[in-house]
C-alpha cells in the first residue's frame, strides 16, 4: 500500500508512544581505572584511534549478522528504536513514539525533517524501503530471520509507518527494532533486492547516525566523522574524528594500546593479553556485562549419521552429540584458555538473563557440570556406534579472539581422551568461514554469539525456529511454537515458564553444544574517558561516547 510522494519517494507509516520492558542482565562489573565520562554535549577532545579484531562482512544490513559489522553500523545508520546509554531498555530513536495502535499493528511516528548524510530527505519510505528488502532478499548470512512476525509495512504518509505483524502483542517487536535487522537505509542508495557493494554505500553518504564514514579501506582502516545533523536519541557525538584499525594479530592489538599507538583496543584480546594489561598503570581495563557465548554447532544433515550422509541414522546421531556433551569440560577450558575471563555455561540462554537455566548439567557429563568417560561410551553403545567416531571439527582463527586455536585444541583433546573419537581440526579465516558455515561445508563448528538486546528471546529465536540463522537443519516444531508463543505473551511469570521449557526440549535435541559465557572487556589510555557508558548491557559499544583529553 504505497504511493508516490513530491520527492519521489515511495511514503511509509507512523504513530503513537510506548515503553518497551526489557530483562535486563544482572551483576554488571565495575570498570577498571575508575573510568568516566557522560554522553552529552557537542564534539570536541582530540581524534581517537579503535583498535580491533572484528571483521566487517559488509555494511549492508541486509547481508550481514556479525559484530564486526553492527559495530559500524551502530556508528552511522539510524534506527527507529534504540538503547540509551547505560541502558538495556528501547525507546524512540528518529522516532517521537512508537506504540500498538491494535493488537497487530505496531505503528512508528518519526521525527520531522530528517536527513540523510548526502542531503536526502529521510522519510517513512525509506523505513518500508529496508523492511521490505530485508524481508526479500533474506541472505543467509544477513538477519531476516529476526523478523519472522513482520507480515508488512505501510507508509500512510512521510513520518508514519505502521508494521502488519502476524501474531499480536509481540513482546519482542521493539527490542528487534534496535538489533541488526534494524538499520533504516537510503533507498536511493541501496538496492531494493540485491546485497549493495560497501563502496556504494560510503561514496553515496547513505549515513544518518552519530558519525559519517570519511573512508574506508575494507577490513584495514575506516574514518569516521561527527554528523552534525544527527536527530537520534543518544545526542551528538563527543569525538568529532574517530578511526578504527583492523588487525590481523591480537598480540599486535595488545602491543599497540599499551604503547599508546592506540586509544582503544575493543574485541578481542586474549585473555591472557588482558590479564597482564590488568597490571599495566599506562591503560585502564574497563569491563562491562557479560553476555556473549560460544559454544559448537551441529549440522543435522552433515554431522556424523546426519540426514544428508549414507549412513544417515537420527539415534545414531544424537548418541554422538550427547557423546560430546558427556566429554566437554567446560571448567577446564574457562581456567586454562580463559583465565576466568570466561565462565561455564549449561543451557542455551546465559546466567543472568531471566528465565535462564542450567538445562544441560543434569542431562549430561557426571550431572554436576563435569565430563563423564564412561557415560559417553554407554551413549553409543547403547545407539549401536562404532568407535571411534570421525569428528571433523572447524573454527574461525580470527574472529572469536586468538585463543580460539587453544579453545579448539583443548575441546579436541577432550574428545580423543576417552578413545571414542578421532578429531579433524580445521580452521578457517571468518570472510570465508561465514559463507561455508551456512552452506554445509561444516559439519560440527564454532561459533559465538554477541547479543543484539538482552533478552532471553534473542538466545532462542535466532538458533531454533525452523528457518534460523544458524541454517543447521534443526527442526522441532514443538519448540517452534513455544517460541512464537513466548514472543507474544505479556504476563512475566508464564512467559519465564515457557522460557525455561524451551531451554529443556532443546537441551534432549543438542541442536548446539554451548561451552562459555563471557564479560565485555575493553582496554584504553588513560586518557581515554566514556567508555563505561557505552560499554553497558545494550551490548552496543557507541564510539560517539568516548572522548580524549
Amino acid at each position: 500500500m504505497t504511493s508516490a510522494s513530491t520527492n519521489g519517494k515511495r511514503v511509509v507509516a507512523a504513530a503513537a508512544a510506548f515503553t518497551a520492558v526489557a530483562l535486563v542482565l544482572s551483576g554488571c562489573s565495575a570498570g577498571g581505572g575508575g573510568d568516566k565520562g557522560g554522553a552529552t554535549g557537542g564534539a570536541s577532545g582530540g581524534p581517537i584511534l579503535i583498535g580491533t579484531t572484528d571483521k566487517v562482512t559488509t555494511l549492508d544490513p541486509a547481508g550481514s549478522y556479525d559484530n564486526g559489522s553492527f559495530a559500524v553500523m551502530n556508528q552511522v545508520f539510524p534506527f527507529l528504536m534504540n538503547t540509551p546509554y547505560g541502558s538495556p531498555d528501547v525507546k524512540p530513536d528518529i522516532a517521537t513514539k512508537a506504540e500498538f495502535t491494535s493488537p497487530n499493528d505496531y505503528t512508528v511516528t518519526l521525527k520531522s525533517g530528517l536527513k540523510w548524510a548526502n542531503g536526502n530527505d529521510l522519510t517513512s519510505s525509506d523505513v518500508k524501503f529496508t523492511f521490505d528488502r530485508q524481508l526479500k532478499i533474506a541472505d543467509v548470512n544477513g538477519p531476516s530471520s529476526l523478523l519472522y512476525n513482520l507480515d508488512s509495512v505501510d507508509a500512510p504518509d512521510p513520518t508514519t509507518v505502521v508494521f502488519h505483524l502476524k501474531a499480536a502483542n509481540d513482546v519482542i517487536f521493539p527490542q528487534i527494532l534496535s538489533s541488526p535487522a534494524g538499520p533504516i537505509v537510503d533507498e536511493d542508495v541501496f538496492s531494493p533486492d540485491a546485497i549493495t557493494p560497501d563502496q556504494d554505500i560510503v561514496k553515496g553518504k547513505a549515513f544518518a547516525g552519530q558519525y559519517t564514514i570519511t573512508s574506508y579501506d575494507f577490513n584495514n582502516l575506516i574514518g569516521y566523522k561527527a554528523n552534525p545533523d544527527y536527530q537520534g536519541l543518544l545526542g551528538p557525538a563527543k569525538t568529532d574524528v574517530v578511526n578504527v584499525k583492523y588487525y590481523t594479530e591480537a598480540s599486535n592489538l595488545k602491543l599497540d594500546v599499551q604503547k599508546g599507538d592506540i586509544d582503544v583496543a575493543w574485541r578481542s584480546l586474549s585473555a591472557t593479553d588482558i590479564d597482564a594489561l590488568r597490571g599495566n598503570k599506562d591503560v585502564k581495563v574497563v569491563d562491562g556485562p557479560g553476555g556473549e557465548l560460544r559454544y559448537i554447532v551441529f549440522n543435522f544433515n552433515t554431522m556424523p549419521f546426519g540426514a544428508k550422509t549414507p549412513d544417515a541414522d537420527p539415534a545414531k546421531a544424537l548418541a554422538v552429540r550427547q557423546a560430546m556433551a558427556d566429554l566437554v569440560d567446560r571448567q577446564e577450558i574457562a581456567d586454562q584458555v580463559y583465565k576466568g575471563t570466561f565462565t561455564p555455561v549449561y543451557s542455551y540462554v546465559p546466567a543472568g538473563l531471566t528465565g535462564a537455566t542450567e538445562s544441560l548439567k543434569p542431562l549430561y557429563g557426571d550431572g554436576q557440570g563435569g565430563p563423564d568417560a564412561d557415560k559417553a561410551k554407554q551413549t553409543l553403545e547403547a545407539a549401536g556406534v562404532s568407535t571411534p567416531v570421525t569428528i571433523n571439527l572447524q573454527y574461525s582463527n580470527d574472529h572469536y579472539g586468538p585463543s580460539s586455536g587453544d579453545e579448539y585444541a583443548l575441546v579436541k583433546d577432550q574428545l580423543e581422551s576417552s578413545g571414542l573419537f578421532k578429531v579433524n581440526l580445521q580452521t578457517t579465516e571468518w570472510v570465508q568461514y561465514s559463507k561455508d558455515r551456512s552452506s554445509d561445508v561444516y559439519p560440527v563448528y564454532q561459533l559465538g554469539w554477541f547479543p543484539d538486546y538482552s533478552d532471553a528471546d534473542n538466545y532462542l529465536t535466532p538458533f531454533f525456529l525452523k528457518e534460523n540463522f544458524l541454517a543447521n537443519h534443526y527442526d522441532n516444531p514443538e519448540v517452534n511454537d513455544l517460541i512464537l508463543k513466548q514472543a507474544t505473551t505479556a504476563d512475566p511469570a508464564a512467559r519465564t515458564a515457557i522460557i525455561k521449557e524451551i531451554q529443556d526440549k532443546v537441551a534432549k535435541d543438542l541442536s548446539t553444544l554451548p561451552l562459555l559465557q563471557g564479560a565485555q572487556v575493553a582496554v584504553t589510555g588513560k586518557d581515554i574517558t566514556g567508555t563505561k557508558d557505552t560499554l553497558d548491557p545494550s551490548f552496543k559499544f557507541r564510539y560517539a561516547a568516548l572522548t580524549k583529553g
